[in-house]
């Protein structure tokens, strides 16, 4: 197999304000966690983007999607649950354009998210950490119908979010690879998989496997969630996953170091979950690419002490030390 053109790009373009620079991230090849020769694993890295994730791209496309619509007024509130990454994407467009932003989020996320969410300006509303995403959730969902004052852009309903990656993120994909045998990404709202998704199985059809890293059920893997857990977001369609596998908040938070040691690449713990997935198709193939999604960088983990503990201390212990 011809190796992909590398196409070096050290700027990454001039843009009229910061939610214009959203996407244009980086295609890496991470040549050390390739299992053989003719197999070729690439990571997005969505840690590229303005706040530091790939949620930066969802974020514009729900409050852009809103406006277009006349669904928000000028200075209207917005309310939205997350567990962090979107919140924070949310709260820098939405200080950006003037809208008041409440986010609800569960109380047990490391202290870096609520205070990046306090730097932009946001409100905050405590769920219980022991809810979970699916908390804050049914919390937020609550809320807005107990006061129509509020505009929930709710990024598990909405269309915009997996439209941001099929007319974003995939297209960015595609102009540099021209092959890719498995795409692999985490289980979240299930917007990047199905925007993705379905972008890249119009290009190569059958040929492509999409693969989502799914939370074994009860591990509370930052980002992602298990769908066992019983919320399944309404975005999602499974039938255009070829295969879930399940992964560990053990795994997760070993593969987050591998990717630091090995590969240089400072991730946040999801990516270190969706990194286990795609090397372990890698190892199922003879050749191929493999592309993976960096959802966003490591600053608002530092805390939980991963990156810097030994690697023998940070494996087998009980998930809850650091959440």
């Amino acid at each position: 197999m011809a190796p992909p053109e590398l196409r070096n790009r050290p700027c990454g373009g001039r843009y009229g304000d910061i939610i214009q620079a959203i996407g244009h991230t980086p295609l890496v090849e991470l040549k050390r966690l390739s299992p053989k020769p003719g197999v070729r694993i690439w990571a997005k890295l969505e840690s590229h983007n303005p706040t530091g994730s790939i949620k930066d791209r969802v974020a514009r496309a729900l409050i852009e999607d809103a406006e277009v619509r006349g669904a928000i007024a000028p200075g209207q509130t917005i309310l939205e649950p997350t567990s962090g990454n979107t919140g924070i994407s949310l709260a820098m467009i939405c200080r950006h354009k003037g809208y008041p932003l409440k986010v609800v989020m569960p109380d047990n996320v490391t202290p870096e998210r609520t205070q990046l969410l306090q730097m932009y300006g946001a409100e905050i509303v405590y769920s219980p950490g022991n809810q979970g995403s699916n908390g804050a959730v049914a919390m937020a969902l609550e809320m807005a119908s107990s006061d129509a004052s509020y505009y929930m852009p709710y990024q598990y309903g909405n269309a915009a979010n997996p439209n941001a990656h099929y007319n974003g993120t995939a297209l960015e994909i595609l102009e540099e690879l021209q092959e890719i045998s498995a795409f692999v990404a985490g289980l979240g709202t299930g917007g990047t998989l199905m925007g993705n998704g379905r972008r890249l199985k119009e290009e190569f059809g059958d040929a492509i496997k999409i693969v989502a890293a799914e939370p074994m059920q009860g591990e509370p893997v930052q980002g992602l969630r298990s769908l066992d857990d019983g919320f399944i977001p309404p975005i999602i369609d499974l039938d255009l996953l070829d295969r879930k596998i399940f992964v560990t908040n053990n795994d997760a938070i070993v593969w987050t170091r591998k990717l630091l040691d090995e590969e240089g690449i400072f991730a946040g713990v999801s990516s270190g979950a969706i990194a286990s997935i795609a090397v372990r198709i890698a190892n199922e193939l003879d050749e191929g690419n493999v592309v993976f999604i960096v959802c966003d960088d490591g600053w608002k983990y530092l805390s939980s002490g991963i990156y810097t503990r030994p690697v023998e201390e940070i494996e087998n212990l009980d998930s809850t030390v650091w959440w």
